[in-house]
């Protein structure tokens, strides 16, 4: 095995893409494995640099995380990584009972005790901010304190009712979390500002950061503490972006990105929609617009099992007819927020999403395929029974193309899009289908 650089572990599949493709488009040789890898699997991938394994913690409860987390880390941590990542949303959102990050952060000092644990969450190429602990995010081409983004805030699983990230982790942990915050950073003071963190006994520790210079200045000193001691981190993409000019810089990896990769356009393309973010709404839309067949489920159908199966059967056959006469279709049970009222069922719809998808790709071999929703993508890609995923080409960021690993031949070399539900432009679906 080629000397690793990194390991995470991803709370949901579209975030977990995200690093994937951070890392590899910037030349960083990286997969992504579909749960806990075989030995065999891992041999496979040998020549990587960075290993993810994608997992759905982002929609589980603090029990579950503690069943199952602690050997997932430590299987990542045997890699040898100088730092292992448990990867978050940009947007943080979880809650003390679903997706908690501070049980996990918990759980990573247990597993892979370090001085501290590092919190990256700003995410400058995502429009993610974090500016005196204070979390920001874009929409709409606006930038909102995440307590009053207008879908983060009434998220149907986890709603973000605080920003500053220290407090919000307190409702989840009882960790001391210090900071280190944008003036130490532009003063050239992190460092100092890191060791008066340590010193007063703090187990964790978030940076600040709004431009790319901030990040650049975390990854370099979170960098020279990894080197003299294997460090457990926590955040978003922010990190491994950060990280990269440090491993520049230090000669582990080449000093300029790699040419883009581009990809061919498809002649039909399947969409399978499980959000209800009304980013996903308008690119739904827009698709329509564009000649896309659109064939809507009904969640409360799908959850259901007395009428799960009569629902999926009509979804399967009407989508597979559209294909068939060479029309792009988009599957979707909600067209933006759910009503009041409307209880979200996040793994049980995402499982059957994924079964409906598999049928459909049994029935109509297709090239590409794109899942959006973050619970969505996790529960219905875990329905294929894919092995691995590599960075095929960047399309917008935080959603690659990506190519699939399979034992099973028809789907090697599956061409999946996993995109979160506030990813993308409002023509990104045809921007999957054209490659570009």
């Amino acid at each position: 095995m080629a000397h690793p650089l990194y390991a995470y572990y991803g709370d949901d599949f579209t975030g977990s893409t995200d690093v994937l493709e951070v890392l590899a488009s910037a030349g960083v040789d990286s997969v992504l494995f579909i749960g806990a890898p075989s030995e065999a699997l891992e041999r496979k991938f040998a020549a990587c640099r960075a290993f993810g394994i994608a997992g759905d913690s982002r929609s589980r409860s603090p029990h579950w995380m503690s069943a199952h987390l602690p050997a997932l880390l430590t299987r990542l941590g045997a890699l040898g990584a100088p730092i292992t990542q448990y990867k978050t949303c940009s947007t943080f959102d979880s809650a003390a009972e679903v997706g908690s990050i501070g049980r996990a952060l918990e759980i990573g000092r247990a597993t892979l005790p370090g001085p501290f644990i590092p919190i990256v969450v700003g995410a400058p190429h995502l429009r993610r901010y974090v500016a005196f602990g204070n979390l920001f995010a874009a929409a709409a081409g606006t930038v909102y304190r995440i307590d009053r983004h207008p879908t983060m805030c009434s998220h149907p699983v986890t709603p973000m009712h605080e920003a500053d990230l220290c407090r919000h982790l307190g409702a989840q942990t009882t960790m001391r979390i210090g900071r280190v915050e944008l003036p130490a950073l532009n003063q050239d003071a992190a460092a100092e500002a890191l060791r008066r963190c340590e010193s007063a006994g703090d187990e964790a520790v978030l940076f600040d950061g709004v431009s790319e210079t901030d990040l650049l200045r975390t990854g370099t000193l979170i960098w020279e503490r990894a080197r003299t001691h294997r460090l457990f981190c926590a955040g978003s993409s922010g990190l491994p972006y950060a990280l990269i000019r440090a491993w520049r810089a230090a000669g582990l990896m080449a000093a300029e990105t790699a040419p883009r990769r581009t990809a061919r356009a498809v002649d039909t393309l399947l969409v399978v929609s499980g959000s209800c973010s009304p980013v996903t709404e308008q690119q739904i839309h827009a698709a329509l617009r564009t000649g896309y067949q659109g064939v809507a489920v009904e969640a409360e159908a799908l959850v259901s099992e007395a009428r799960a199966g009569a629902s999926t059967d009509r979804c399967v056959e009407t989508v597979v007819r559209h294909l068939r006469e060479g029309r792009s279709t988009v599957v979707y049970s909600a067209l933006g927020a759910l009503t009041p009222g409307t209880a979200a069922a996040g793994e049980v719809l995402g499982r059957r999403l994924g079964e409906i998808t598999a049928r459909i790709l049994a029935a109509v071999p297709l090239p590409r395929v794109l899942l959006a929703g973050g619970d969505t993508s996790s529960h219905a890609v875990a329905q294929l029974g894919l092995q691995a995923l590599t960075w095929h080409t960047s399309l917008e960021p935080g959603a690659p193309l990506c190519r699939a690993h399979a034992d099973r031949a028809a789907l090697e070399g599956l061409e999946l899009v996993l995109k979160g539900g506030q990813v993308g432009s409002e023509g990104f679906f045809e921007h999957v289908r054209l490659g570009r």
